[in-house]
C-alpha cells in the first residue's frame, strides 16, 4: 500500500461513522505476531496470512458474516392471512390493526414468517435474532414466543418439541 498501510488504513475506516460496520479482513504476507495483534487493536475482524488457501478463505468470511448476524437484504413485507408485517417500518397489523411488539419480538416474528412452515430449531433463532454475542437464558425463546402468541394469535406460533418452532397459517 503506497500511501498508508493497512493498520492506518482501518483506523481511518472506523473512524468513519458511515463505515463504523464494515467488515475488515487484513489479507497479508506479514506473519509477525506484532503485525496481528496491531490489526486487531484498530478494529480488524480478521487476519489471514499468505499464502491463502481459497476454501479457508470462503470459511473465515462466512464465520464473520455469521458472527456479526449480518443482515439480510430487506425482503418485501411478509403477508400471511390478515397479518402484515413491514420489515422497513418494524410494524406489524393484524386485520387492520396495528400490534405493539418489541424488537425482539418483532426479529422473531419476521424470521418465523419469513418461510411459513420451516423448522427453526432454538439454535438458529437464538444466532439470528439475539446473535452469538449475548448471553440469554434457556427460557428467553418460549417467553417470547408466549407473547408473540399472546398478540398475535396462537395458531400461528407452532411449537415442534424436541426441535423449535415454526410459522403457519
Amino acid at each position: 500500500m503506497p500511501i498508508m498501510d493497512g493498520v492506518e488504513a482501518c483506523r481511518q475506516l472506523r473512524a468513519m461513522p458511515d463505515l463504523a460496520n464494515t467488515f475488515i479482513v487484513f489479507l497479508t504476507a506479514r506473519a509477525e505476531e506484532y503485525s496481528e495483534v496491531a490489526a486487531f487493536d484498530v478494529g480488524a475482524d480478521d487476519y489471514i496470512t499468505k499464502p491463502v488457501r481459497p476454501r479457508v478463505l470462503v470459511s473465515r468470511v462466512k464465520a464473520i458474516l455469521r458472527r456479526k448476524n449480518f443482515p439480510k437484504a430487506q425482503q418485501e413485507n411478509v403477508i400471511a392471512e390478515g397479518i402484515i408485517i413491514d420489515r422497513e417500518k418494524y410494524t406489524v397489523t393484524k386485520d387492520g390493526k396495528q400490534i405493539d411488539l418489541r424488537k425482539k419480538e418483532f426479529e422473531l416474528l419476521a424470521l418465523l414468517a419469513e418461510k411459513p412452515g420451516k423448522v427453526f430449531t432454538r439454535d438458529a433463532i437464538l444466532n439470528t435474532v439475539w446473535g452469538n454475542e449475548v448471553v440469554v437464558g434457556d427460557r428467553t425463546i418460549d417467553v417470547h414466543v408466549n407473547k408473540l402468541r399472546e398478540k398475535v394469535g396462537e395458531k400461528y406460533i407452532r411449537t415442534i418439541k424436541g426441535v423449535g418452532y415454526k410459522f403457519e397459517f
